[in-house]
């Protein structure tokens, strides 16, 4: 199989495993009135203070133990905006295996990119 294939497959994965915590979560939200602490009047509404810097790994990984929807949309989420990082990390090793330092090189910064918008703006914004 070649490398292309395989990150298509992993993008593939990616996205359906999203779709359905998304999904799932949503359903869950409904069966259960709300999620998160929240009622599905207060996540719905149009100026809500709700917002995924009120969620942490830890508090989603316990609210996935206890079935709450809005922990495992966040979880999709998470999958989804992890999925073409993974995507990036498989160019690189492709890149490497085909030793080609340019590309290798530029997907790297891609990387450094990526990781910086995700990790180290959003503080330097909300504080």
């Amino acid at each position: 199989m070649e490398m292309n294939d395989i990150i298509s497959y992993g993008l593939r994965i990616g996205v359906i495993i999203s779709f359905l915590l998304l999904a799932l979560g949503s359903v869950l939200l409904f069966i259960n009135g709300g999620g998160g602490g929240y009622t599905i009047k207060q996540l719905s509404m149009t100026n809500s203070s709700i917002n995924s810097s009120q969620f942490s790994i830890n508090g989603i990984m316990h609210g996935i133990d206890m079935l709450d929807g809005m922990d495992i949309i966040m979880l999709g989420l998470i999958v989804l905006v992890a999925t073409p990082i993974v995507r990036v990390l498989l160019s690189i090793v492709a890149f490497v295996v085909e030793r080609n330092p340019l590309y290798t090189i530029i997907t790297i910064i891609v990387l450094t990119d990526l990781m910086i918008a995700i990790f180290i703006i959003p503080k330097l914004i909300i504080h």
